[in-house]
């Protein structure tokens, strides 16, 4: 009978399709394709002595890792699936880079998807990345549809939640209190001496409203409490809006001495639009703003805010996903980063 031939070696099979394998870095690195696969995911148990072997080995030979290979063999692919409402402000700008340049050391690359402040939106971002199997996911606040939390609950992929913070016993959070913040910033002006002191926001998103519950605690506190002096609006947040949601209360409350917008692009918008009217800053109404953007500092006057620690929650909430990613109960299931006030002359 005659015998069956060998099976091809890894030389052969890279010759035959063109592509070099993990096999053909295990062997000219002279260690087992485990090894070649710990190192080049970055896995703290091989010796750095051993993965800058495996990588000048892969270096040599041009080798690309296959992710659907991987994804096939561990049962999840190498990327994490992460959910922000938008680019186009730099507060979550600021956030996926600390995020990138934590995750991408230990061997996993970052799949971003926008969802617009639309939980129709989120949820249909999750059920496509869901089919991509993440090793984990991180996902903006804590307010979702149903059917997102059930999605999440049913994948069992590790989840950390960003920008919020959340006592149940399942969920994993960094984040700071939006309601705390707010009324942090409303008693500031408080104790500037101001009385007539109006909320303005736009976008009108989970965060928002929770900084505004926190200028009305702060209000009520101070029995001076209207409100009227509220202006929501449901637009997204931009500086043109800011100017124009400035003249509207200027207008309706011209006896107002504050102002309290709920993002710093409002607030500059606000500014420059005082700027444009003739009105004195703060002299005759005082602002401030909330995230303390790029610009706030350089504003005319500069704009008091809340600093968020955005690349600080960014960096924590990686480290925490890593964490579970790797089967390990991370020391603290909620991380408060807390806040500051960057106050300036516009109050």
């Amino acid at each position: 009978m005659p015998s069956s031939p060998a099976p091809p070696s890894p030389s052969t099979r890279r010759r035959a399709t063109g592509r070099v394998t993990l096999a053909d870095v295990a062997s000219l690195a002279g260690v087992s394709p485990i090894t070649v696969s710990r190192a080049l995911r970055g896995e703290p148990t091989v010796a750095p002595a051993l993965v800058a072997k495996v990588r000048e080995a892969a270096d040599q030979l041009r080798y690309v890792p296959d992710p659907a290979a991987r994804a096939l063999a561990s049962r999840h692919s190498s990327h994490v699936a992460v959910l922000i409402p938008m680019l186009s402000n730099t507060l979550f700008v600021d956030l996926l880079e600390a995020i990138q340049k934590t995750l991408r050391p230990a061997g996993y690359q970052t799949l971003f998807g926008i969802t617009h402040y639309d939980p129709d939106e989120e949820e249909q971002l999750l059920r496509e990345q869901l089919q991509h199997r993440p090793a984990g996911l991180l996902v903006t606040g804590m307010d979702h549809n149903l059917a997102t939390k059930e999605l999440m609950a049913r994948s069992g992929v590790p989840c950390v939640y960003l920008m919020e913070l959340d006592a149940s016993p399942d969920a994993y959070c960094v984040g700071f209190s939006q309601m705390e913040a707010g009324e942090a910033m409303t008693s500031h002006l408080l104790d500037k001496g101001h009385r007539r002191i109006a909320f303005v926001a736009a976008q009108l998103d989970p965060r928002t409203l929770q900084r505004a519950e926190g200028y009305r605690r702060a209000m009520r506190a101070a029995g001076a409490y209207d409100p009227s002096l509220e202006l929501l609006d449901p637009r997204p947040s931009s500086m043109a809006l800011g100017g124009e949601l400035f003249a509207a209360v200027r207008q309706s409350h011209p006896g107002c001495d504050a102002i309290f917008f709920c993002n710093d692009d409002l607030a500059q918008g606000g500014l420059l639009a005082a700027l444009r009217m003739g009105v004195k800053v703060p002299s005759e109404v005082a602002m401030a703003g909330f995230n303390d953007l790029s610009g706030s500092d350089q504003m005319v006057p500069p704009l008091t805010s809340v600093a968020t620690p955005r690349g600080a929650i960014g960096e924590a909430s990686a480290q925490m996903l890593l964490q579970l990613m790797r089967g390990e109960q991370p020391p603290q299931q909620v991380i408060d980063l807390g806040f500051a006030l960057a106050v300036r002359e516009s109050t």
